[in-house]
């Protein structure tokens, strides 16, 4: 077995498919990549048993084979290398020798037999989304998304498909993110949680991308193939909670604000609030907004007054103000709204511009109760 390839070119595709590679795995086998070699097609995998992400080369060569490379080292070494072609060949002694135009490094390889083999899916059902509006999406919800083992179908990201459009919500049950796209359908119903992990490697491989992206899915596996490489990873298994139930339709009094303007106000007065609880006040009367926090323990107090367009009644409530900035820096909007009916009902946070054509974002923010 031997092939020629690009140094910077291998090291790329390699990087990405790095992300998959757990830092400690139960099985050593999972600490290589696996190498495919058919003539002029090299496929690389990296597996971590629950994702299986594996991208396909062009390279110079007539022979085919199968081994598994220490990962970490063959990162290590491409890194050092400036643009050049490389040549890997299979020696009989059990390793690969990697010839560069400075030397020659070898390396233990491992059967590529042994590598646990790809899911296939079986009767699954197919979308398309345009890789850009996927990686939008994601990172629009998936900080929201919770970190609590207990409850696992809050620690991905729910994806619900149907022929009025595609909707992406997380929740880690003190916030709330529904993205929906009005203007991608898919021909049938389909609903199902998607681990973080795929997801975060999803984000970076597609952000910016006008290529197509395949997303096929059945009851416990999704597939997404776009370009020369394919990702399938395993569901996350369960029901996902009722989210709209959570959502107050009834909210008369409606704020409006510039978004950078409250964000850095809001950054600002909870350098002065309590550690634990983060919290800080509203006061809402007329045009005005007043933002205060307070640290009883260290006397630390701030408060600011901005001007907004506010209508419904004079109101204070409170809320962790890690939620509200995580929440304002993850719109691109000039103005939010933030609507609300009592300090003790969640408040509504939507962008006012910034959206495309058929881009729906509503966030969702629970109060926390203030001492009077």
């Amino acid at each position: 077995m031997k092939f020629i390839v690009s140094s910077t070119y291998l090291l790329k595709q390699l990087q990405t498919l790095g992300g998959v590679i757990n830092n400690s795995n139960t099985l050593p086998i999972l600490d290589n990549f696996l190498f495919e070699l058919e003539q002029s097609k090299l496929t690389v995998s990296a597996s971590d048993l629950e994702t299986t992400m594996s991208s396909t080369l062009d390279v110079e060569s007539d022979s085919k084979g199968s081994i598994a490379i220490p990962a970490r080292l063959l990162l290590d070494t491409l890194k050092t290398f400036p643009e050049q072609p490389l040549t890997f060949i299979v020696e009989d002694n059990n390793t690969i020798e990697i010839s560069s135009s400075h030397g020659k490094y070898a390396l233990a390889y491992a059967d590529g037999n042994e590598f646990p083999k790809a899911i296939s899916l079986e009767d699954a059902s197919k979308t398309l989304v345009l890789g850009d509006v996927l990686a939008t999406a994601i990172s629009k919800t998936i900080f929201a998304a919770g970190n609590d083992d207990l409850r696992p179908v809050m620690s991905g990201v729910f994806f619900q498909f149907s022929t009025q459009g595609l909707t992406f919500v997380a929740t880690d049950a003190h916030k709330l993110v529904k993205y929906t796209r009005e203007d991608i359908r898919a021909n049938q119903v389909a609903e199902f949680i998607m681990p973080k992990k795929p997801l975060n490697l999803l984000k970076g491989i597609l952000a910016g991308s006008e290529e197509e992206v395949t997303i096929e899915y059945n009851d416990s596996n999704a597939k997404f193939t776009f370009e020369n490489s394919e990702l399938i990873c395993r569901l996350i298994d369960g029901k996902y909670p009722n989210y709209e139930a959570v959502i107050p339709r009834e909210n008369p009094n409606k704020l409006t604000i510039a978004r950078n303007q409250f964000l850095n106000s809001v950054r600002r007065v909870s350098i002065f609030s309590n550690k634990t609880t983060h919290q800080i006040r509203l006061k809402i009367a007329g045009a005005e907004l007043n933002i205060s926090a307070e640290d009883i323990d260290y006397s630390n107090k701030a408060e600011e007054r901005l001007t907004c367009d506010y209508q419904g009644d004079d109101m204070q409530i409170g809320f962790n103000s890690r939620f509200l900035t995580e929440m304002l820096n993850n719109l691109n909007s000039n103005d939010v709204q933030l609507e609300m009916s009592l300090p003790n009902r969640a408040g509504i946070l939507t962008p006012i511009d910034g959206l495309d054509e058929g881009e729906l974002i509503t966030m969702l923010v629970m109060p926390v109760m203030l001492n009077s």
